[in-house]
Formats: structure tokens, C-alpha cells, sequence
């Protein structure tokens, strides 16, 4: 039986948009580049992470999933076939603190928010 690995969003600026997940998700982080990878980047002519194609998210080591952030060269121009379902104790509080990292409020329903990130993918916050 397959298990969930990784989740792939395709974007338009993906550090950017690693940045703001990492962010949002509590205890996610935006993977560090060590010297390794930065040579590597160099090597494909990138000279600056923030222009990496395809930028990791991660949280502590063995735990799933990760997002993956990865440059397409098509805008999103559709709902989403699948999103996001976040969690929250306080979503009115969260909505706030997402809303202040990029996002917007789409519509406001009884027990959840309909939000998108800064690229537009959609997204909820339920209680």
C-alpha cells in the first residue's frame, strides 16, 4: 500500500511561497542549503537560492509530508482539484496571522475559512 511522501505545488516564485507555508505550518521550516546544495545551484547557474526552482519544506526528520515548491511557467488560472486543510484551536486568530503572512480570505463559512495563499491556491482553516 502506497504512503503519503511529499506534496508538490507548483508556483511562480517558489521560495517565496516556501517561505510563507513554512510560516504557516507549525513546526515546518524552509529546508537549509548547506554548501553542497549551494554548489549545485551555482553549477546550474543560480546564483541566489531565492531564484531555486524547486524549494524543500520540511519539519523534524521522518515526518511526513513534505512540500515541495517547484517553478511551472503557467499561471494558476482554476480552483484547486485538491487543498490544504489546516487545524486550528483559535481560526479567527490563525485567519489574522495567515492573512498578515500574505494570505486572503475568500469566504467565511460556520466551522471553517476559505483562504488562498499568495499565488492563489486555496486553502481552509477549520476549528
Amino acid at each position: 500500500m502506497a504512503e503519503l511522501h511529499d506534496v508538490v505545488v507548483d508556483c511562480e516564485r517558489p521560495a517565496a511561497q516556501a517561505r510563507f507555508w513554512a510560516a504557516a505550518l507549525d513546526g515546518y521550516r524552509v529546508a537549509p542549503y548547506d554548501e553542497a546544495e549551494l554548489k549545485r545551484l551555482r553549477e546550474n547557474g543560480i546564483d541566489d537560492p531565492e531564484d531555486d526552482p524547486s524549494v524543500l519544506v520540511e519539519s523534524d526528520p521522518g515526518v511526513r509530508p513534505r512540500f515541495w515548491f517547484q517553478l511551472v511557467p503557467e499561471k494558476k488560472t482554476t480552483k484547486n482539484r485538491v487543498h490544504v486543510d489546516l487545524r486550528a484551536d483559535d481560526r479567527a486568530a490563525e485567519v489574522a496571522r495567515l492573512v498578515g503572512l500574505g494570505a486572503s480570505v475568500i469566504s467565511e463559512f460556520d466551522v471553517w475559512t476559505l483562504l488562498a495563499d499568495p499565488e492563489g491556491n486555496e486553502f481552509c482553516v477549520r476549528d
